[in-house]
């Protein structure tokens, strides 16, 4: 079983001689995309849906699944609410689907691997797998891992652990404010903060910490004073979506000259929020931003543009998701969950910026990350804006491991 494989692009067919031929000729395999489709957080959910779709279109002109089988994708609504997620989730199982693929809100994500998890064990030979893209609460591949979640995006402790090493050789920074959504994935980056900043620096003053409710603050203008009557050198962020948008567009408008750290500000509204007032100022840590050199990259990000004019490509890690996926159904000659799964543990990709290695004890994806900051001289903006990302730091995969708390439990 080949499970090294070298992806080019975001995704190359897979020409795989003598496949295994288990799998039903022509089959679908079905996705279930839970995320936001409407509400306030409509943006993102419908940005990752179009990422989505993309990919599996190249997959399936690219004939990258044996026998003839192609991927669909079939959406569903979830408007950040757990319940929702719920509801979506058994409309999916109704009709069949057992892949589900989920990113926003790690509220939503813990709920689905909950139900995932009790549906598996009620129901064997109908099992679900959870490929979650975005949701990075470290509790999801620590304390609550699940054999039937995997997580492709690096968690909370990982990026703020690449943020403390760069603030570690920043000694104009010393006061820093945190600032985040009051859930629990806020949290876990204001403790990860709060816990990996003194660290590397143990002359860094965390000056302030709010916590403000998720998707209900239209004004955030009285937090920005806050933070500037703190003194603020740096603030550190895990806000995303219409929350990253307003909080930025306050600190313009409020002239708030700190430093941002942020996971999401290149999310669908962000670095048009703040335009020209972020460049050498606004910060980014993720796997991947457009402005990396690769020719391959630079293709996709091309063609996603002109088939989704509203969208930037962003989500570079859906397409080692969809990579791995592909790849573990070719291995195995199955779409069963289970096989699936077991397929992914383990698994390393070579994709067009480095490898990615799915850790099997505890369903942790590692890959290579990128500390960038906004700047007006780019060859590729954000939003037609004029505005996109230079690279700071590249942090090799090696760089962010970090210990796992997982018990995992695996079928017998």
């Amino acid at each position: 079983m080949n499970r090294h494989i070298r992806c080019t692009g975001i995704l190359t067919a897979l020409a795989l001689v003598g496949a295994p031929t288990a799998l039903t000729a022509a089959e679908t395999v079905r996705l279930a995309y839970i995320d936001p489709l409407s509400g306030g957080f409509a943006n993102v959910g419908n940005n990752g849906l179009a990422h989505l779709r993309f990919l599996a279109d190249r997959l399936n002109e690219a004939e990258a699944l044996p026998d003839g089988m192609t991927y669909e994708v079939v959406p569903f609504d979830n408007k950040v609410n757990a319940s929702e997620s719920l509801i979506a989730l058994q409309r999916a199982i109704d009709q069949g689907i057992r892949i589900v693929v989920q990113g926003n809100g790690s509220s939503v994500a813990h709920a689905l691997v909950d139900a995932i998890s009790k549906h598996n064990r009620r129901n064997p030979g109908e099992e679900v797998i959870h490929l979650n893209y975005a949701s990075i609460d470290p509790a999801l591949t620590n304390e609550s891992c699940s054999f039937w979640h995997f997580g492709f995006d690096a968690h909370v402790d990982i990026k703020v652990a690449a943020i403390a090493e760069h603030l570690a050789n920043r000694p104009d920074v010393t006061d820093v404010y945190l600032i985040n959504q009051d859930y629990s994935f806020g949290r876990a980056v204001a403790a990860a903060a709060e816990a990996f900043l003194p660290e590397a620096r143990p002359d860094i003053n965390i000056v302030g910490s709010d916590f403000h409710p998720l998707i209900k603050v239209k004004d955030f203008s009285p937090y920005v004073a806050k933070i500037q009557t703190a003194g603020t050198d740096a603030v550190v962020t895990g806000n995303w979506g219409n929350d990253m948008s307003l909080l930025i567009k306050a600190g313009r408008e409020g002239g708030l000259e700190a430093e941002w750290f942020t996971f999401y500000v290149g999310l669908l509204g962000g670095v048009s929020a703040i335009g020209e007032a972020g460049v050498g100022k606004v910060k980014q840590i993720s796997e991947w931003h457009a402005n990396v050199p690769n020719a391959e990259m630079d293709e996709i990000v091309t063609s996603f543009k002109a088939q989704y004019p509203d969208f930037d490509w962003y989500y570079y890690r859906l397409g080692t998701m969809m990579d791995m996926l592909t790849q573990a159904i070719n291995d195995t000659g199955s779409t069963d969950p289970e096989d699936i799964a077991f397929a992914l543990e383990g698994m390393r990709v070579d994709t067009p910026i480095g490898e990615a290695w799915m850790r099997p004890e505890d369903h942790q994806l590692f890959q290579t990350l990128f500390l960038a900051t906004l700047s007006n001289d780019v060859t590729h903006d954000v939003e037609n804006s004029g505005i996109g990302f230079v690279t700071d730091e590249r942090i090799e995969l090696d760089d962010t491991i970090l210990p796992t708390t997982c018990e995992m439990q695996r079928p017998s």
